[in-house]
């Protein structure tokens, strides 16, 4: 605008030189004509001077070609596009007032738009000490020094309606599928539904990655009556729904229907050789806050499947998993309290008749300060094809966060086979995690 309005002026003073030159004798012609040359000079200079800006305005463009809405002299005249709203969404007055959709970052941006937050959490764990467990017992030993597990996660939201999550598991003897599912969120009457390869809905720890545990290993009880460490993880539709609750209290109903195989060779829980074969999961959760520091969370878990002994004789489940927690909350940061159990009975019908296992863990957790926390565990399995077989087990931890994207943590573990030999071992596990992982379910 300050260029237009010198070239306006000079153009002013030109025209009063002209008039000057028609009204004044012919022996000032020389002196008049040397005037208007030099103001015809300074013009082609300004000229000049404006064709510098607007090629350093095209320059400095968006990579997209998307310009400012210019005026007759090329110069951006147009609409002043609108600040940032209170809620920041940006670019809100350019739209309204009909220009070009704002791009930031340019194509890059764009195409990071597309891509799914990626994220690798690493498990090294080393063990000492002895442990003679017997082929028949789920628990095995781990070896002195493993990469127990890398985690690779691909999470995004697939349109407005569906978001997927995919979880690959790098281990030393391959590659598996540990989850991989889509979840439509946005279905009639509050349902929630997903489809694909997931863990089941069957207590608290059959739920949980190996990089969220409060401890190196999972309880006996999982080894012995859910299916090992990958536990009941299968192919399958799963349906959940919040139901109405009195005030204070969150009720979770889901149900799920899996294709039917289910655990590992050292514990084997169901086995489909016919597509009807399939195994079914319900689970109940109920939760609520008893004061501003303390909640408890309780779930009720069914499960039912056909075993490795044939498609007439199948395995039926019943468990019960309590969680409370204590955060206090003009200390959250430096001290916690959690304290969990889970119980699980199972029925496997076999020849000659059914067996009847129990098996249970109690488990507490205590945060010393910001970045130190020490538990213990408590476990008690009897094995599933032959009730009079008990394991018993138990083991301290003290873990260290350096921060949130890093763990060491220090277990022993003493466990007592039913075929009576003992086991005394010493695990370190450290974690680390990159990338956009999201949280889990709480």
């Amino acid at each position: 605008m300050r260029t237009i309005s010198i070239i306006a002026l000079l153009l002013s003073l030109c025209g009063g030189a002209w008039a000057q030159a028609g009204a004044t004798p012919a022996a000032d012609d020389s002196a008049l004509q040397q005037k208007v040359r030099d103001l015809e000079d300074r013009i082609i200079a300004l000229e000049g001077e404006l064709r510098s800006m607007k090629q350093q305005q095209a320059a400095q463009a968006p990579p997209n070609g998307t310009a400012a809405p210019t005026g007759a002299a090329g110069i951006g005249t147009g609409p002043t596009p609108a600040p940032a709203s209170s809620n920041g969404v940006l670019g809100v007055g350019i739209l309204a007032q009909g220009g070009p959709a704002p791009t930031y970052g340019g194509a890059q941006s764009n195409a990071k738009a597309l891509n799914p937050d990626i994220s690798a959490i690493g498990d090294f764990i080393g063990s000492a000490g002895g442990n003679s467990a017997s082929p028949f017992a789920g628990l095995q030993p781990f070896p002195a020094l493993s990469m127990h597990e890398a985690e690779l996660g691909f999470q995004s939201i697939v349109d407005p309606y569906a978001r997927a999550d995919v979880f690959l598991s790098f281990g030393e003897e391959g590659v598996d599928l540990e989850e991989g599912y889509i979840t439509f969120t946005a279905l009639p009457a509050g349902f929630v539904a997903k489809a694909g390869k997931m863990r089941a809905a069957f207590g608290k720890v059959n739920t949980l990655h190996n990089h969220v545990l409060p401890w190196i290993d999972r309880p006996l009880m999982t080894y012995n009556l859910v299916g090992g460490e990958d536990g009941i993880d299968d192919a399958g539709f799963s349906v959940q729904r919040i139901l109405p609750a009195p005030k204070g209290i969150f009720l979770e109903a889901t149900g799920q229907v899996f294709r039917g195989d289910s655990g590992d060779a050292f514990s084997p829980l169901f086995s489909s050789s016919r597509h009807s074969d399939v195994s079914t999961v319900a689970h109940l959760r109920g939760y609520g806050d008893i004061n501003e520091s303390t909640n408890l969370d309780l779930g009720l878990s069914y499960s039912r499947g056909h075993n490795n002994v044939g498609s007439d004789f199948l395995t039926n489940l019943y468990g019960f998993d309590a969680t409370l927690r204590w955060k206090p909350l003009r200390r959250a940061i430096y001290h916690s309290f959690v304290a969990r159990t889970e119980a699980v009975w199972s029925q496997r019908q076999q020849l000659p008749f059914t067996q009847r296992s129990f098996g249970m863990y109690a488990s507490a957790d205590y945060q010393l300060g910001r970045r130190w926390f020490i538990g213990g565990r408590y476990d008690y399995a009897r094995r599933p094809s032959d009730q009079n077989l008990l394991d018993r087990g138990g083991s301290a931890l003290l873990t260290y966060w350096p921060s949130e994207f890093a763990q060491i943590r220090g277990q022993f573990r003493r466990t007592q086979y039913a075929e009576g030999n003992d086991a005394n071992e010493l695990l370190m596990q450290v974690q680390f995690s990159i990338g956009a992982h999201g949280a889990h379910p709480f």
